[in-house]
């Protein structure tokens, strides 16, 4: 399996990447919590030692009560060194702890008083410890006997430093195992989720040339896949008609073609089963030709019709008058309906863009068709009209009615309202299929009905060119 073109692998991919995404902001907003917690701790703490001494030190005023001073700092602060406290003054009898010694580095933060050094929340720097020490540090000025002093306390952050450090491992830890979870459960999941479809894939493996009935059960299939399988049950239920009617146009088209082979070949077998007279042999070669006549018109309009299917539009376009292409067909055919003793009428006009040839070959055709419909002294009427959109040419002549149930055929390929499905001239069922054709190529489409004694056919054709 290519796992580029996996669905499960590519949501399972997406939900680690959101997971990671939502365990990243996360992690960092906790980190930035306990940060400011473990920072709020420490200044507790060291506001709890430095409040202890404060109340001390503001009342000390003789020389020997800051031996006791010294000795309750002594007793604060505890063997590991994680509390310091250090006392600034010019009287060396006050001052406490080795300032320059101890301390490498001070930086100090807050309020700083003028000319009387700084005092604030800080940082200092000693060189036995890998972590500095957070300090608080306040300037006393001088009061009665007491001189000017600083006064600061120092906690090792070293402790809290470690306590982040590990929180930060198990945080890394934990989201990444959690990314990996949320990967594995959203691969399962899309799995889960994507079993319909390989069901789907199961039942559209077992549809071939012989079960074109097979179709989708979408009654169990989830909301979201309901329309897919209803879509794919409507292409199916297309691909099986459009068979069905490719199976019987075959049938059709090797009917048409076989009576007219089997006509040449038996002619010819009967030929040349004895000797025959010039005139004789004349005569059949007359009449095969008649038939290989037929084959190519047969195989003509066949080829005319594939090219219409394949989406051909008409090209060479010109606005005409479809009342005078419709006189000229009219008298091209006059040899025609004088044989058949009928009269052509045409009613109204209208203006598209058309390819003359063709308008003309289904015009001649929707006339051939309705002469051999046509009884003396009747009379065909060929109506002409627009719209906005399109124009149409409705050719009306008085007959029998056909059928309901046929009239919506007319139009298909070899369909013949006579079952009988007599050959005869050029009758071979396509004239109507290249009246559809010639109007689906100019944007148009064809209608038919028949009532009250008259039958109309017709078509339409754009006004626009599209």
């Amino acid at each position: 399996m290519n796992a580029s073109r996996s669905i499960a692998i590519r949501l399972a991919a997406l939900f680690a990447a959101a997971a990671l995404g939502v365990f990243t902001l996360t992690g960092i907003a906790l980190h930035r919590v306990f940060d400011q917690a473990i920072d709020e701790h420490q200044l507790e703490q060291i506001d709890t030692k430095f409040q202890d001494m404060e109340y001390m030190i503001k009342r000390v005023r003789a020389p020997e009560q800051w031996e006791r001073v010294h000795a309750k700092l002594d007793a604060l602060t505890p063997p590991d060194g994680g509390t310091r406290f250090w006392i600034w003054s010019d009287d060396p009898a006050i001052q406490y702890g080795n300032l320059q010694a101890e301390i490498t580095s001070v930086s100090t933060v807050g309020d700083r008083s003028t000319g009387a050094g700084a005092s604030g929340r800080g940082e200092v720097t000693i060189e036995q410890h890998a972590a500095p020490m957070k300090t608080r540090s306040e300037y006393f000025a001088a009061d009665g006997s007491r001189p000017a002093l600083r006064f600061m306390v120092g906690i090792d952050s070293e402790p809290f430093v470690r306590t982040e450090r590990e929180f930060e491992q198990a945080l890394i830890a934990w989201s990444a195992l959690g990314v990996v979870m949320v990967a594995l459960l959203g691969y399962w999941a899309a799995r889960f989720g994507l079993l319909p479809l390989r069901r789907i894939s199961r039942e559209a493996q077992r549809i071939d040339a012989t079960n074109l009935a097979q179709r989708i059960d979408t009654s169990s299939l989830p909301l979201e896949l309901s329309d897919f399988g209803r879509s794919f049950n409507g292409a199916l239920d297309r691909l099986d008609a459009a068979y069905s009617k490719l199976e019987a146009f075959n049938a059709d088209v090797t009917h048409e073609l076989r009576t007219p082979l089997a006509n040449l070949i038996g002619q010819t077998q009967v030929a040349l089963s004895r000797e025959r007279s010039t005139a004789e042999l004349e005569e059949t070669l007359q009449s095969n030709l008649e038939e290989l006549e037929r084959l190519r018109s047969i195989i003509s309009d066949m080829l005319f019709l594939a090219r219409a299917d394949q989406g051909e539009k008409a090209m060479s376009l010109a606005p005409a008058s479809l009342s005078e292409e419709v006189q000229k067909t009219v008298e091209f055919l006059d040899l025609i309906t004088d044989e058949a003793g009928v009269t052509v009428r045409i009613e109204g006009d209208a203006r598209a863009p058309i390819e003359r040839s063709l308008l003309r070959r289904a015009i001649t055709n929707l006339l051939y068709n309705a002469i051999r419909h046509t009884h003396s002294p009747d009379e065909i009427v060929v109506r002409l009209s627009e719209t906005d959109t399109d124009a149409r040419i409705a050719i009306s002549n008085p007959g029998p009615e056909i059928p309901t149930e046929q009239i919506g055929r007319i139009f298909d390929r070899f369909y013949r309202i006579d079952t009988a499905r007599a050959n005869s001239g050029e009758n071979h069922g396509l004239g109507l299929s290249i009246v559809k054709a010639v109007a689906s190529m100019h944007a148009g489409t064809v209608f038919a009905s028949s009532r009250d004694g008259v039958t109309t056919v017709g078509f339409s054709v754009a006004r626009t060119a599209s």
